[in-house]
């Protein structure tokens, strides 16, 4: 069967792509027994390494909750400022002012082009020599402080491009009526661009709950990432089943946020929808009236 964007396969088309499909297969079943021989044959695959996790909770306890606290806590910390901060970045790069749009944009444009990792460790050098954060708190304030300012930026661009890619009748209606620049920004463009703009961010989310591992890695921050290693030398130098059962829970974290943000998506997608309603002559006479008032204050 054919369409326009498709035409149906041939007799040696489709014998093509099970040849294709079978060697794929073949390969990566090769590549599977490979890595599985190559753990066993190191004893990583040994029960008594993988014991802790499947019998008792001492290991979730002691190691993986309090790391997922910490990682739960950068991440909301980074979200909850990162979020509005790129909202006010993103609209004031559209600004008309250019004393307004042009250092936005320098300085979004700054941090976005700098790798996390180097601001969390300016980060925590600035908080080592100018404040009086205490050296159990300063992986912490670094870690937060580099996600904020790196995803703030990148956030910034969503809403900038979500803004953008409105079509301009939206907003040219808006004033047609005698609503000023920052109404038309407040209640017809931000409302229906965050739609278009949620997988970008949520996308964007994903991404701080990763980065937090970075603090871990190179800060001392304990997160969750950084148990593994604690736990890998408590049980015998499990690193293999330590690091499954941390990348499992990391999945898991991140498969709830996108999956909420799905349904999100779509609720706010319902609710925007068209009930087709028709309009009087009488109701449209007082939209008329409304518009005009508005327009005369």
């Amino acid at each position: 069967m054919s369409s326009v964007l498709y035409d149906a396969q041939g007799p040696r088309a489709k014998r093509r792509n099970v040849l294709y499909t079978a060697v794929f297969l073949v390969a990566l079943a090769a590549v599977l027994w490979w890595v599985y021989k190559s753990l066993d044959d190191k004893g990583q695959l040994d029960w008594v390494l993988w014991k802790p996790f499947f019998s008792g909770t001492e290991a979730y306890s002691t190691y993986i909750w309090p790391g997922l606290q910490n990682t739960l806590k950068a991440a909301a910390l980074s979200m909850v400022i990162a979020l509005p901060l790129g909202a006010v970045l993103g609209i004031a790069r559209l600004s008309d002012h250019v004393w307004v749009r042009v250092p936005v944009g320098i300085v979004v444009e700054f941090f976005r082009a700098i790798p996390v990792l180097v601001l969390m460790i300016f980060g925590l050098a600035l908080y080592a020599q100018y404040t009086n954060v205490s050296s159990d708190d300063r992986p912490l304030y670094a870690v937060v402080t580099g996600l904020v300012l790196y995803n703030a930026s990148v956030l910034a661009e969503i809403v900038r491009a979500g803004i953008l890619a409105l079509p301009k009748g939206q907003s040219e209606a808006a004033m047609a009526i005698g609503l000023r620049k920052g109404q038309v920004m407040r209640l017809i463009l931000l409302p229906q661009s965050v739609t278009a703009m949620l997988p970008a961010i949520v996308s964007q989310l994903v991404v701080v709950v990763k980065d937090t591992a970075l603090g871990g890695a190179v800060l001392t921050f304990p997160e969750l990432l950084a148990s593994a290693n604690t736990m890998s030398g408590y049980y015998g130098a499990n690193i293999i089943a330590s690091l499954t059962v941390v990348a499992v829970i990391y999945v898991i974290l991140n498969f709830s946020v996108t999956s909420f943000a799905s349904w999100l998506e779509g609720r706010l997608r319902r609710r925007k929808k068209s009930t087709g309603a028709v309009l009087g002559v009488q109701d449209a006479a007082a939209i008329a009236g409304t518009a005009a008032t508005g327009a005369e204050r």
